[in-house]
């Protein structure tokens, strides 16, 4: 895992606000697992490492702790949080709830192009996890996700399962690195042909035995 001193900072469009910025390199580090779940984080370590000031940093890890992308332990230590069973269980029937409803309603949605954009995110996935790399196997399977639940057009119940994924995007990564890529889940090419077909019931379906296959091997890996 990265630490505070080597972070991978990602360009952002220069027009964005300093503190903009840093949330999203934060927010994107975290997602993908750069830090690992108990990290402590330091407004100092990451001033030092992004070269802002710290009132940005300050913001980003405000707004972050807000998402429970980081948790306040007491004391000004914030850290990444430690998935137990019970959290397990939360973000498993809080995904099961509400990812199959947006794939159900992406699938009544999706046109032709959509499909096809969708299928070539999925292709770089499934060469990222022939060549077993970790890091383009998340941003793919992210970007799929993203990608499929926009076409609901349903933005709060979008809202929500971002913040879900930031909850166990550092434990993915975790997993990721104990069971290898090419055993990690992956439902994608059943969602891709119930989106073809228009079905939303095939493609709800897919989505919940993604989301299941996917929790089960956190659960698995954590526990």
């Amino acid at each position: 895992m990265t630490d505070q001193t080597t972070l991978d900072v990602v360009p952002e469009p220069a027009r964005l606000p300093a503190h903009e910025r840093v949330y999203r390199r934060l927010r994107d580090q975290i997602l993908f697992g750069e830090f690992e779940p108990g990290q402590p984080v330091t407004i100092q370590g990451l001033t030092d490492a992004l070269g802002v000031g710290m009132t940005p940093v300050r913001e980003a890890l405000r707004r972050l702790t807000a998402e429970g992308a980081l948790e306040f332990l007491g004391n000004r230590r914030i850290a990444v949080p430690v998935l137990n069973a019970q959290a397990v269980d939360e973000l498993t029937f809080t995904r099961k709830a509400l990812e199959p409803e947006l794939a159900r309603r992406a699938a009544q949605r999706a046109t032709e192009d959509d499909v096809s954009q969708l299928t070539e995110i999925d292709a770089r996935l499934d060469a990222a996890i022939r060549r077993g790399d970790v890091k383009r196997y998340l941003v793919e399977n992210h970007q799929f996700h993203v990608d499929l639940y926009s076409l609901a057009q349903a933005p709060i119940l979008t809202e929500i399962v971002d913040h879900l994924w930031l909850r166990f995007g550092p434990s993915l990564r975790v997993v990721c690195g104990q069971f290898g890529t090419r055993n990690l889940p992956d439902r994608h090419k059943d969602v891709l042909t119930a989106l073809s077909a228009n079905d939303a019931d095939a493609a709800a379906r897919a989505m919940e035995g993604d989301v299941v296959q996917g929790m089960e091997q956190i659960r698995q890996g954590l526990m």
